[in-house]
């Protein structure tokens, strides 16, 4: 295979910045701090809050491209809109929502972008003070925080069941070597998920691996998972 110095970039994944010297052909590689591929934003620090936050606004261009002509449209259908809403706005904004780590400040951006298109499809603003819910349920909208924990536990399944040498696989089950950082550790996709399992399906992270491999069992479980309470 050939490889062309020009089209190639270096990264170091690290906290602290590292210089790193790589060279091609003879040719010394460019370092960068970040770096997209396949659509996604790769970053020196190995965080995915850019990445989220990136998708958060691209959603909202698309609502601001789509508002006069489609979600204000009285001649529109509420069908025709929730059906752009499903085939586009939600695509867009929960792109690779499966490898998220939600935090709390996550899911208010994705409930503040979820419910600002479906208050404007219903006709309503903040300030007629009604309840998220009381919108999803007259829309007959699941909400999105729903969609997305799904979406990440069917993945979580994906990689438990993936064989030996396939790298997403490999790259869940690889155990690093060395010592975290002193203070508050970073949240691991893999932690966040597991408690996600525990909190929302009853399911331990000790049988966890055991059960996502019954097949029916697990689409059961997804099935009923419940919204959220809370009193958005």
């Amino acid at each position: 295979m050939r490889v062309s110095s020009s089209k190639l970039e270096a990264m170091v994944l690290d906290r602290k910045k590292v210089v790193c010297t790589l060279q091609v052909g003879g040719e010394v590689l460019p370092q960068v701090e970040e770096f997209k591929y396949l659509g996604v934003l790769f970053t020196s620090e190995g965080r995915m809050d850019r990445e989220i936050d990136r998708w958060i606004g691209a959603a909202a261009a698309v609502m601001r491209s789509m508002y006069r002509s489609i979600v204000m449209k009285k001649e529109l259908s509420r069908k025709a809109k929730l059906s752009i809403y499903q085939s586009i706005y939600v695509p867009t904004l929960t792109y690779v929502h499966e490898l998220w780590v939600m935090t709390e400040r996550v899911r208010s951006q994705i409930q503040a972008a979820e419910m600002s298109f479906l208050r404007r499809v219903s006709g309503r603003s903040l300030r007629d003070r009604v309840r998220s819910s009381v919108t999803r349920e007259e829309l007959g909208v699941e909400p999105l925080l729903l969609h997305i924990e799904r979406g990440q536990l069917r993945w979580l399944r994906h990689l438990f069941r993936m064989p030996p040498g396939r790298l997403p696989g490999e790259v869940f089950r690889a155990c690093p070597t060395g010592t975290r950082p002193q203070g508050r550790p970073r949240t691991r996709w893999r932690d966040h998920v597991s408690r996600l399992a525990w909190e929302r399906l009853g399911v331990p992270p000790e049988e966890l691996e055991d059960v996502s491999g019954e097949r029916e069992v697990w689409a059961s479980l997804l099935r009923l998972l419940p919204p959220r309470p809370g009193p958005r």
